[in-house]
């Protein structure tokens, strides 16, 4: 038996899934009966099953399941980005921790590599001795609610473990980090489940519940912390604005802190900001060299979360101008690269255990 791996992508859906298998030969003489009646051979009421055909093997059997996946048409609405998120933790890792059994793990790494249909398989393929192969894909229904409820008990078991995670430090970045990630494994869920509906199989539906809940219980967490902000050499609070305004995007609130940073204020952005002229001989405007460096840190255990740097020059007619143009330039880093990197750090991928 050979094994051989289909890619199927339905718009906004990405399944992770096995191996498709495909038997070795390709027969010929009498048509079966399922090229031109598939359900005569596999009933309804067991598969799920499609014909497909081409002036090749391969056309017939990509065709056989693009008829396969065509079942499912626009039942199945999984977010793209959460399907692609899941699928990076799998691929690098950072899942398998969360992953019970050693079997498990490896099923479900071999399964991410690429974006498939689970439990389809190509049952038979017929030369009309012509010029033209056929192929049938055929899903057992019963095997396939088995595999995709089992991948959605796992998913369920890693979401009540990231919820105890997030119990056990319940305003911090990490349960936001966990109940993001959460979010991202239900999205998932609601795509296996509509595959086992679909297929007339039953889940625990009192189980499964929507990403919408767990991204509301991050906003609520996120809502009651504060980030305590220090700029030294700041010039008009432009610079803490700039940075307030990336966390408030995610609806943090900042407070500007003068001196030294509250004991109770666990998380501390520490901002130096250095102007300083620089010298272009034969240059008739003036330059300013701005060097910025930022910290984001937990205080609680003297971690860095987020290392930020930034340096330009900048040249005007005056000095005071070109001061202001490198302020301005670090404004506009700020609103772009650091704001990609908190939003990097907030949705990374399930925390490590």
């Amino acid at each position: 038996m050979l094994k051989r791996f289909i890619f199927v992508l339905f718009p906004l859906l990405i399944l992770l899934s096995s191996c498709v298998s495909v038997s070795s030969g390709v027969s010929t003489g009498v048509m079966p009966s399922w090229v031109n009646d598939v359900d005569s051979a596999y009933p309804r009421t067991r598969y799920v099953a499609a014909t497909g055909f081409g002036n090749s093997r391969a056309m017939a059997e990509g065709n056989a399941l693009a008829a396969l996946t065509s079942f499912f048409g626009q039942t199945l609405q999984v977010e793209r980005t959460a399907a692609s998120s899941y699928q990076q933790a799998i691929l690098n890792g950072a899942m398998d921790g969360w992953v019970e059994t050693a079997e498990m793990r490896s099923n479900i790494r071999s399964t991410a590599s690429m974006n498939n249909l689970m439990g389809a398989e190509i049952k038979a393929v017929w030369f009309d001795s012509k010029e033209t192969f056929y192929a049938v894909a055929v899903m057992d229904k019963a095997n396939t609610i088995r595999i995709y409820n089992e991948l959605l008990q796992n998913n369920l078991g890693i979401i009540n473990r990231l919820m105890a995670e997030t119990s056990a430090d319940p305003v911090s970045f990490k349960s936001v980090i966990c109940l993001m990630f959460a979010a991202t494994l239900a999205e998932i869920n609601e795509g296996y489940r509509s595959i086992v509906l679909l297929l007339d199989g039953t889940t625990n539906e009192s189980t499964i519940t929507s990403g919408a809940h767990y991204r509301v219980l991050a906003a609520e967490i996120i809502g009651r912390m504060r980030i305590g902000i220090r700029v030294v050499n700041d010039r008009n609070g432009r610079i803490f604005g700039a940075f307030a305004r990336c966390f408030a995007d995610w609806g943090f609130e900042s407070a500007l802190v003068q001196s030294s940073f509250p004991s109770a204020m666990r998380y501390a952005l520490d901002v130096n900001v250095g102007l300083s002229p620089v010298d272009l001989p034969n240059n008739p405007n003036v330059f300013s060299r701005i060097e910025l460096a930022a910290n984001l840190a937990d205080r609680n255990n003297n971690a860095v979360l987020i290392p930020y740097t930034f340096n330009s020059r900048e040249g005007h007619t005056s000095a005071a101008e070109a001061d202001n143009r490198c302020i301005a330039a670090a404004e506009r880093n700020i609103n772009e690269a650091f704001a990609s990197l908190l939003s990097d750090y907030l949705t990374q991928l399930i925390p490590e255990k």
